[in-house]
């Protein structure tokens, strides 16, 4: 659900989404027929890469868009082998990018040699001897033999790292560079290492005291070149992408929005909540799910994070909502802490007919846990849970107040699937997502109707079931922060949307017993030193996409409606942060993905979650405090 990075302290989110690849080699060529949840090849921009405006400084197949520093050419050192641009011999040289750049996003990957040693320098200017008596350089080196005291992923003599995520000689590393107004970041796989800004007192004190000092135009210029470096040992670099912000067009070619997000119930009053508190603060409606009873009714439910559950008759006219439960005397929900509540609402199968519903949330009780509850309805009253018909199904302890997943939905197979979340804090300190002993970090998949786990059993065709090493109810794993999962109406393919830690918002489709990879992996790219090489038995995922576009995936559902036919199989998911909504559209059957449509949102709005009617018609829902909690999709003038 939300997500709050593990240094510096961001808008906390929730997310959920799907997406596909398209490849795209070079500025012009796509690989069309690239299946779905396939690793990208190198060297290689994703859709999501180019819709943004992201470019390749390395194709692959030459050095074009490089020369030598002060030279018009690359040395005859460098040669590409494979994949790989590499500093192999004599006579190579710094080399840096013919074009300039001010404010970028920056990424690559390299491959050291034992005691090897090379750099990455931005803003360098030919206006001195050296590139490095005008650019701040990363170093890049071997971390266990190496014979600098600067470490990999260090700014060399201004920035120390407390982490060393860099792995060993003969895999690959990752290094990201973000520039923004003389702000810098730097992560190295995946880890946050620092943050500096160029100028400032601190920035200043730091150069004074470095062997910098006496270059007057060391970290001066406004923009300048890129620039990789030749220190006499060999050193593979690939995968160099650059999203040059002053220049790159949002959206890039992306198609034109056809829809519009506008409010739905426009009429609509909650039953006990106002903006406004006794207490002179303003009291957020934060409804988070969406759902319906699949019992003819055509109502629908909304459930409310403090622990309510509203309920209405689906029509536009609509004047007020009922309450339908009420337990917010037994959840726990602080605005500091707000990963935790009401998270999770699936109706049983066989609703009509018995009553039941289920509920997953923070409890008030202590030790910190979840529950996931059974309540009944009230036999007099259709819109009315009798609150005191509770029955636990399943408690789940929980180390931290964040990553709770908490979304439960039952299957084709009538079975109850529970998304977790690794446990919170950040990167996985527990190695829950890896570990099959816990039932964090992993989707679940339980039977409600049975009772040999005393409030639940074990479905006998699950993955790991008879294992000892691990807990029967897991289905998949290696999940870090899911929010939220779904099934599509007409494949019943489980959709996954996993909130990234650092740098990548990702998207799954999720298989019995499939590994996940957190927190090993963030997405496809290897995390922190211990990171797994891409040829690691991973499920891969369907989609990704950077911090550059969203920092916190929320998502739906394939739509499977009539009113949008615009919309028909197509996967619509949302950022929480930047606030927009797109619409992937997939061939279900091949795997490829056709296009990927942003729709037309307002700004600013908090996209909490997805819902789906009875009828297939898909809402997205929001935090605020102007009651207009629910948007549709309509057609754009």
């Amino acid at each position: 659900m939300y997500r709050r990075p593990p240094v510096i302290v961001s808008a906390c989110a929730i997310a959920f989404s799907v997406c596909t690849y398209l490849f795209i080699r070079g500025p012009e060529t796509r690989a069309d027929d690239a299946p779905w949840g396939q690793m990208p090849p190198p060297n290689t921009l994703t859709l999501a890469e180019h819709q943004n405006g992201w470019q390749l400084l390395f194709d692959g197949k030459s050095t074009d868009g490089w020369r030598g520093f002060k030279r018009d050419r690359v040395g005859d050192g460098w040669q590409v082998r494979g994949d790989a641009l590499v500093r192999a011999d004599g006579g190579a040289g710094d080399i840096i990018t013919t074009e300039q750049y001010e404010n970028f996003d920056l990424v690559l990957e390299y491959q050291i040699t034992k005691r090897g040693n090379s750099g990455l320098m931005f803003r360098v200017t030919e206006d001195s001897d050296q590139p490095w008596h005008t650019g701040p350089e990363i170093q890049i080196q071997d971390n266990i033999d190496g014979t600098d005291p600067q470490k990999s992923g260090w700014l060399y003599a201004l920035v120390d790292a407390n982490d060393d995520a860099t792995r060993p000689v003969g895999t690959w590393n990752t290094i990201h560079l973000s520039i923004n107004q003389g702000r810098g970041t730097v992560h190295v796989n995946g880890i946050r290492y620092y943050s500096f800004t160029i100028g400032n007192p601190d920035w200043n004190q730091r150069v004074a005291k470095s062997k910098f000092a006496n270059y007057e135009g060391f970290a001066k210029h406004a923009k300048g070149h890129i620039c990789l470096q030749d220190h006499g040992n060999e050193v593979a670099f690939r995968n160099i992408k650059i999203r040059d912000r002053d220049r790159a067009n949002p959206g890039g070619d992306a198609p034109q929005p056809r829809l519009k997000a506008v409010p739905a119930f426009t009429n609509l009053q909650w039953t006990g909540w106002e903006s406004d508190g006794d207490d002179g603060r303003r009291t957020l409606l934060r409804a988070v799910l969406l759902d319906h009873a699949n019992d003819g009714s055509d109502r629908v439910f909304v459930g409310i994070q403090q622990g309510r559950i509203h309920v209405f008759k689906n029509d536009d006219s609509v004047q007020k909502t009922k309450i339908f439960l009420d337990i917010a005397d037994r959840v726990q929900y602080r605005d500091r802490e707000n990963e935790e509540g009401f998270l999770g609402l699936a109706f049983h199968p066989n609703y009509k007919d018995n009553g039941k519903f289920y509920v997953y949330y923070t409890t008030t009780e202590a030790p910190r846990q979840s529950l996931i509850s059974e309540f009944t309805v009230r036999s007099d009253d259709p819109d009315s849970a009798d609150p005191a018909s509770e029955r636990v199904v399943m408690r789940i302890p929980q180390p931290y107040w964040n990553h709770n997943g908490g979304t439960i939905c039952f299957g084709p197979d009538g079975y109850l699937y529970v998304a977790l979340g690794d446990g919170g804090l950040g990167n996985d300190p527990h190695g829950n997502g890896q570990n099959l002993q816990t039932l964090l970090g992993s989707v679940l998949r339980i039977d409600v109707n049975s009772q040999d786990q005393g409030g639940y059993g074990i479905p006998q065709d699950n993955p790991f079931v008879g294992r000892q090493d691990a807990r029967g109810e897991i289905w998949a794993y290696g999940i870090r922060n899911p929010w939220r999962i779904t099934f599509d109406r007409q494949t019943g393919k489980l959709w996954l949307g996993e909130v990234g830690q650092n740098l990548w918002e990702e998207i799954n489709v999720i298989t019995r017993g499939g590994n996940y990879g957190w927190n090993v992996r963030e997405s496809y790219h290897p995390f922190a030193a211990h990171g797994a090489d891409p040829s690691s038995d991973f499920v891969e995922p369907i989609f990704e996409y950077g911090h550059d576009i969203g920092k916190s995936i929320t998502g739906g559902y394939v739509y499977r409606g009539k009113k949008r036919p615009e919309l028909q199989g197509a996967y619509l998911y949302a950022d929480y942060v930047s606030s927009r909504v797109w619409a992937l559209h997939v061939d279900h059957q091949t795997g490829k993905v056709l296009r990927n449509e942003e729709i037309d949102t307002p700004q600013g709005l908090a996209i909490a979650s997805f819902g789906e009617d009875e009828q297939g018609e898909v809402y997205f829902l929001t935090i605020g405090a102007d009651g207009k909690a629910i948007y549709q999709f309509m057609p754009r003038e």
